[in-house]
């Protein structure tokens, strides 16, 4: 199998490099097929077949080449096949060679190396062989974030996605290097009786939760996803933060857990997922939005991982396991509605070339698949029934409800933790209101609006594909509970539970009330106005004679007021000129959201440490002389801590 992968993945960047009308085909059909091995591997251990493991006598960095795929790697390996080979149909049209004669074969090569390095982080089970993995990973997706290098902000957001992620690097380097020290061994698997490495959790939430986005390390997401190409943004939102997810998961499943470390867990993901929307709420860009909501997804998961942990903490409680499988399955629901809004948010991008939602508008009638899967895709990142945001957002919160039950301080922490998952649902219904009001319906705001048309085959039927998806796991989510049950069986041994909860089942009888109900009404509108036909007239016009598209709401006042409540923290940036005479010449009001914490933390830090490092290269000189004075500085301060201990 392995041998079969890497031949394909090899096979699917040759392909990518060749030149031909032939190469494109030829780089799908390898691509596709070694994806297609790789599902059929992950498939079978999650339907309960047997994990696999494999030690080889081929030395990569002096270690014996080891790898296995259990049902946590299975389950990551699932969504990495799922998005990887949508987003390779997607980028067959949308980064086509006609469109981008210079970068299209350059991001077939690079696509191929993404999906072999994300497989082979979820497989390695030898530090040393993760870290080169990873580093790899990273490499991949740097140069697929600057395929459009002519753009000075697609070049800068690299930059900063290439620095945030070395500083995670170096925190998991030094983690993994004090495990082997600690263990005598590179190799990884279960270490919970090793008590005195519990410590070394809180480099790896640093290391892991850089490269998910967790706030307030999220600072190089934003940037990365808003400029990246639409299938790149899919695949890094969809699967490549979920490594992050993936390495937390897997090393909090396998390390001791030191005293707390679920409390800490859980609040960064409440933190992450309210302050993730409020900043998706603020955006005017749309694809700077879909990243912000990666953000608040990325907390919602962990709300789940936290409570988990506080569940092992405190005894192997069953609400722990509820809280687990929600946020699980939310890694699986958060790359499929993720992805069908980065395809659709691309679609909108190659019609009109703009992401600026007040500069869009009327999209509804020319692209109405576009507007129709994304909308679906809005309804699962809002956590509404009957699709499946709905369903592991109900686990999660069964999980909370029932430590509310559990009379200990688990109950003091899930209740503000059950009531702000609420307020970042209902914050989410509404930006998506937002997003798709501004964006399909109405008016079109300016020519390129005016002159859309709909995408092409490939580029939906992937939308379509993650779209079925969504319905799947909302309208049957029973049938993915052994999945789940497999999973969290292998993140703690003991908590295997093949026979889904009632809630659960009762659910998906009333999502499939839900459906029947909405595609009845839908049937009896449509039989309506195909007997009456459809009138048409203007809607009220507000007593203006003429109204045009620019009287229509935009993205920021549409969401003003909310954003508001959060300026302690957003700070908006207003321009505004006011209309003073009773007959103004002219009026204007923008507004700009910030990254809060990259342009008024992480900066001014930086600029700091800027001028240190500045200061100190001047002394640099090379003049012996004051060398020796250093020195001799040195030598005294030193006799000086000397001679004060003695005192002492």
């Amino acid at each position: 199998m392995i041998a079969v992968l890497l031949l394909l993945a090899v096979g699917g960047m040759v392909a990518g490099m060749l030149v031909g009308r032939a190469a494109p085909r030829l780089w799908l059909g390898l691509t596709l097929a070694g994806i297609a091995a790789g599902l059929a591997a992950a498939v079978s251990v999650l339907a309960g077949g047997t994990e696999w493991e494999w030690h080889s006598a081929i030395l990569i960095g002096g270690e014996p080449l080891h790898l296995r795929l259990d049902g946590i790697s299975a389950f990551f390996l699932v969504l990495l096949g799922t998005v990887g080979g949508a987003g390779a149909v997607y980028a067959h049209e949308y980064w086509a060679e006609r469109l981008h004669p210079r970068s299209a074969r350059v991001a077939r090569g690079w696509w191929s190396a993404l999906v072999l390095t994300l497989a082979l982080v979820l497989v390695s089970a030898n530090g040393l062989h993760f870290l080169i993995a990873w580093e790899l990973f990273t490499l991949s997706a740097y140069f697929l974030v600057t395929l459009d290098r002519r753009q000075p902000a697609a070049r800068a957001a690299g930059w900063l996605y290439l620095g945030a992620s070395h500083v995670a690097v170096l925190a998991l380097f030094a983690f993994f290097a004090l495990l082997a020290a600690r263990t005598g061994s590179w190799d990884l698997g279960p270490m919970r009786e090793h008590k005195e490495l519990a410590p070394l959790f809180w480099l790896a939430l640093f290391g892991f939760g850089l490269k998910a986005g967790l706030f307030p390390l999220h600072i190089w997401l934003p940037d990365a996803h808003a400029n990246a190409p639409s299938h790149v943004s899919a695949m890094m939102s969809g699967v490549a933060i979920k490594m992050g997810i993936y390495g937390l998961v897997r090393f909090s499943g396998w390390l001791p857990m030191p005293t707390g470390a679920g409390w800490v867990v859980a609040a960064l993901g409440v933190a992450s997922a309210v302050l993730g929307v409020a900043f998706a709420l603020g955006q005017h860009d749309l694809k700077r939005l879909l990243a912000y909501h990666s953000v608040e997804n990325v907390g919602i998961i962990l709300i789940g991982l936290g409570f988990a942990l506080v569940a092992v903490e405190q005894g192997d409680t069953m609400w722990g396991r509820l809280a687990l499988a929600g946020g699980i399955l939310h890694v699986w629901n958060h790359g499929l509605f993720k992805a069908l809004l980065f395809f659709g948010a691309g679609s909108v991008l190659h019609a009109t070339g703009s992401r600026e939602m007040s500069r869009l508008g009327g999209l509804w009638r020319p692209m109405p698949w576009t507007a129709t899967l994304f909308g679906l895709g809005a309804v699962a990142i809002s956590g509404l029934p009957p699709l499946n945001g709905f369903v592991s957002e109900w686990l999660v919160y069964l999980g909370l409800f029932d430590a509310t039950q559990s009379h200990s301080e688990a109950a003091w922490a899930a209740i503000p933790a059950a009531i702000l998952l609420g307020v970042t649902g209902a914050m989410a219904l509404a930006c998506f209101v937002k997003v798709c009001g501004v964006v399909f319906l109405g008016a079109p705001r300016s020519a390129e609006a005016a002159r859309a048309h709909e995408c092409g085959g490939m580029m939906r039927g992937p939308m379509l594909l993650l779209g079925a998806a969504c319905v799947a796991i909302g309208l049957a989510p029973v049938l993915f509970w052994p999945v789940l049950a497999r999973v969290t069986s292998a993140w703690r041994p003991g908590w295997a539970d093949a026979t889904a909860p009632a809630p659960l089942l009762m659910l998906g009888g009333v999502h499939l009330a839900l459906a029947a109900a909405a595609g009845l009404a839908g049937w009896l509108l449509w039989a309506r106005v195909k007997q009456r036909g459809l009138a048409r007239a203007l809607t009220w016009d507000c007593g203006y004679v003429a109204p045009t598209a620019r009287m229509q709401y935009t993205a920021g006042s549409f969401a003003g007021t909310i954003t508001a409540w959060f300026a302690w923290i957003l700070h908006p940036i207003v321009q505004e000129q006011r209309a003073e005479a009773v007959l103004p010449a002219g009026a204007s009001h923008r507004s700009h959201t910030p990254e809060t914490v990259l342009e008024r933390v992480i900066e001014p830090m930086g600029t700091v440490v800027m001028a240190v490092s500045g200061a100190v290269r001047r002394r640099q000189h090379g003049r012996v002389q004051s060398y020796l004075f250093y020195l001799l500085i040195g030598v005294a301060v030193l006799a000086g801590v000397v001679l004060a201990g003695g005192e002492i």
